[in-house]
């Protein structure tokens, strides 16, 4: 079921106890979406993120899982920012997550460095305030720790062992809930490939050991931060982002240049589409300008970032490309496409490897290019 999610009114006053924020009846709908072969679809005018049931893609019923489908290519296309409901993630994961992220962060600064996220070969571990420098030279008022795919054998960058805490009750809850997102991941690469009319195994093969992130983020309580302007205006570099924050400060920018808030809503995820998907696509799906609030109260953000194996060839599939609309983005590989634009943010990976190579697409490059 597709229905719409709407920030309040300027000046309202927004609840944040348990219940979460209610649904708001959409209030603007234009532009309707390009078909894939068309012109590549723009963010609409919207005031609103669509929520989307997407418990029938585990149906048994391809009519169910179509039906869904259809409703992911109009969100994708059409705002790239939406929220999906019956996902099937149990409370108790998040719950676990949010327990293990308070009890690290609660911890003297001694402790979280003894993980920091330098020490990794995988690019995992604690990543303290002033470690991440953005393209604007801005500084944000945040701490994290980040996780990848625990995998041993590592091979290439972002791929290797995690750097664990040594914190009883820490791994497992976040390792838990890391699984949680790579099976809500995949499922919903099935669901995009059917919105694109592709085969719904489409992805599949570039889905090995794909070295998708989990960032735990806290924001610390902040007397100053006057409900300013936080991370500044992009897009995500991945192929699409499953995210749940515990309170408002996420910003999406509409067709018509205007901040639309997002906060979080009861039981639900907030997806939104990447670099690499848009690319894919060759513009049919859109990945949206999006920035984060600065807010005194404190709060957790916790993003997956959802890719593809490290050597996947990025480009526009030929399915999108024609004689009047050829393809608009280089290929790349995705993972020397990740770890670029990961240099180019990190402090300890920009000591080890010098400045990265300029982006190939999408909001930073758009920076770069001025």
């Amino acid at each position: 079921m597709y229905t719409a999610a709407s920030s309040a009114p300027p000046g309202a006053a927004i609840s944040h106890g348990p219940a979460g924020i209610t649904d708001l009846q959409v209030r603007n709908t234009e532009a309707p979406c390009k078909q894939p072969g068309g012109e590549p679809a723009l963010p609409r005018r919207f005031d609103a993120l669509p929520v989307i049931d997407i418990a029938g893609l585990a149906a048994a019923d391809p009519a169910a899982r179509r039906k869904v489908a259809a409703e992911l290519r109009a969100a994708a296309a059409e705002v790239g920012f939406f929220y999906v409901r019956g996902h099937g993630v149990a409370p108790a994961l998040e719950e676990g997550l949010l327990s293990a992220a308070r009890a690290f962060f609660d911890q003297p600064p001694a402790r979280k460095l003894a993980s920091y996220i330098g020490r990794s070969t995988n690019h995992s571990g604690y990543v303290p305030e002033g470690e991440e420098v953005f393209e604007d030279g801005k500084i944000d008022r945040k701490e994290a720790y980040d996780v990848g795919l625990d995998a041993p054998e590592g091979g290439v960058a972002m791929l290797g062992p995690n750097l664990w805490p040594d914190l009883p009750g820490f791994r497992a809850p976040v390792a838990a809930y890391y699984a949680a997102m790579a099976g809500l991941a995949r499922r919903l690469f099935r669901g995009f490939a059917l919105a694109l009319d592709l085969e719904e195994d489409h992805f599949e093969p570039h889905l090995t050991r794909p070295p998708s992130q989990l960032r735990l983020i806290h924001y610390p309580f902040d007397a100053h931060a006057a409900d300013a302007r936080g991370i500044g205006a992009h897009t995500d570099y991945e192929f699409f982002t499953i995210l749940r924050p515990t309170a408002p400060g996420l910003e999406v920018m509409n067709g018509a240049g205007a901040w639309i808030d997002a906060p979080p809503l009861p039981d639900a995820f907030i997806i939104n589409i990447g670099d690499m998907l848009e690319a894919w696509t060759n513009g049919t799906f859109t990945a949206t300008s999006h920035r984060v609030r600065k807010v005194a109260a404190q709060r957790y953000s916790f993003p997956f970032f959802a890719t593809c194996d490290y050597h996947t060839v990025v480009a526009p599939h030929p399915r999108f490309v024609s004689g009047v609309r050829p393809a608009r983005y280089p290929p790349l590989v995705s993972g020397d496409h990740l770890y670029a634009q990961t240099v180019r943010t990190f402090a300890y990976l920009k000591a080890r490897r010098g400045e990265a190579a300029a982006p190939a697409f999408g909001q930073a490059a758009k920076q770069v290019q001025g």
